[in-house]
Formats: C-alpha cells, sequence, structure tokens
C-alpha cells in the first residue's frame, strides 16, 4: 500500500490493517484519532465563544460578567499561542488558540462597549496589551523569559475564572454567561488533554489543560446551578 498522508495524518498503517482483515494496533490508531480529535477541536473553536457573543448582544447586557476575567483569557491565550508556534508544535495541536484569541478580543471589545462608561485604568491595560501582544506573538522575548510566561500562562487562566467563578458565587446567578460556550470549553480541555499527551507536547501543555477542565467544569456546575431556579422563577412571572 502506498503512503498515505493528509494534513499531517498518516492512514498508511490503518489501511494495511484493515485491507489484511486486522484490526489496527492502538500503535497505529492512538495517533491518528489524536490529530483527528486536534483538528475536530480547531474547527469547533471558529464558534465556540459565538453563543456567548451573540447572547450579550441579543440582551444588550454584560451583568454578571467579569470583565477582568475575559481580559486575563485575552492574555492567557496570546501567551499559549506565542509559546506553541516559538515551540513549532504542529498546528492539530494548538491551532484552536488563534480563533480562541481573536474570538476573545472581539468579546472584550463588545463588554467594553456595554460597560460604559468604561475607566482609564481599562483603556491603559488595553492599550498596553496592544504595545506588547506583537512582540510575544514573534517570539521576540528572551528564551528565559518566555518559558516563564509560559509557567505564568496557567496562572493567568486559573485566575481569568476565580472572578467570574466569585462572581456567580456572590450573585447565585451566572447572568449572561453561555451554557453553550462553557460546555465547549470545558469538552475541549478533555480532549486536549489526550491529544497533547499524543502529541509529546510539553507537561506544562497538558498542566493547562488540566486547570481548564478544572475551571471551566465548575463554571458549567454553577451555569446548571444557578439558572435552573432562576428559569423556575422565570416561568412564575409569566
Amino acid at each position: 500500500i502506498m503512503e498515505i498522508e493528509l494534513l499531517g495524518m498518516n492512514f498508511t498503517c490503518a489501511f494495511r490493517s484493515l485491507s489484511e482483515g486486522q484490526i489496527p494496533h492502538k500503535e497505529c490508531i492512538l495517533p491518528l484519532v489524536s490529530k483527528l480529535l486536534g483538528y475536530c477541536i480547531v474547527a469547533a473553536s471558529t464558534t465556540v465563544k459565538v453563543p456567548q457573543i451573540l447572547k450579550i448582544l441579543k440582551h444588550r447586557s454584560v451583568r454578571g460578567l467579569s470583565m477582568v476575567g475575559f481580559e486575563l483569557e485575552v492574555i492567557g491565550y496570546t501567551i499559549a499561542l506565542a509559546y506553541c508556534l516559538h515551540k513549532g508544535l504542529p498546528f492539530s495541536a494548538y491551532g484552536e488558540l488563534a480563533f480562541l484569541l481573536i474570538q476573545a478580543i472581539i468579546l472584550v471589545a463588545i463588554i467594553y462597549y456595554y460597560s460604559q462608561p468604561v475607566k482609564m485604568t481599562t483603556w491603559a491595560r488595553a492599550l498596553l496589551y496592544c504595545a506588547v501582544a506583537p512582540t510575544v506573538l514573534a517570539g521576540q522575548i528572551d528564551p528565559m523569559l518566555f518559558e516563564a510566561l509560559y509557567a505564568s500562562q496557567h496562572a493567568i487562566f486559573f485566575f481569568a475564572r476565580v472572578p467570574q467563578i466569585w462572581e456567580n458565587f456572590k450573585n447565585k446567578s451566572t447572568g449572561e454567561l453561555s451554557f453553550i460556550t462553557c460546555f465547549m470549553n470545558f469538552g475541549g480541555s478533555m480532549v486536549r488533554v489526550f491529544t497533547s499527551i499524543q502529541e509529546k507536547a510539553p507537561s506544562s501543555v497538558v498542566l493547562g489543560s488540566v486547570i481548564g477542565i478544572l475551571t471551566n467544569g465548575t463554571i458549567l456546575s454553577q451555569i446548571v446551578l444557578y439558572q435552573k431556579p432562576q428559569a423556575k422563577k422565570d416561568k412564575k412571572t409569566e
């Protein structure tokens, strides 16, 4: 059988086993499944934050959303994307970060718009990001600093979720948070643990996905816990 390769996925081993009437060995099928799942995550990531964006636009409200949390997400995605580019990982292992970053920036811009008046300190943070982000994405910083930045992005993602988790707990409500977006974030983190291990990504990359499972899972459980009573109240008032 001739070599069959597409988008970095080698189907030769699997097709050879199937043509011989055998079930492909796990050493043959796991890397292929990992690549396929990786590209599925990348494809899904193109719309993962769209439900959240549409929900805000529909209600013209950012009630219950933590601005700082969403700003930290942008910083975290920027560092993670820059690191994966710098390390030369295959696109299937990190491609979703590019789409998530674009959507996260759009989301922050919408939150700013519906949070008028925006404080000067908020504009200062935005301008600082615009000044520093291109340098980080281009990898034009000291390698040791780059490693330190990537190590810190786990803390950044963790603390990006904590304000939102606290906001939800304090209000006993998840406001305008989108269940679909949070569910996709949670599911993506779970799948990414498997694909990162298969792609032999650095352990720090795997750790980031594990943190994503814990924090996104917490927010998802809050949506389930707090939105059900609210839905009942809404029905009673109709």
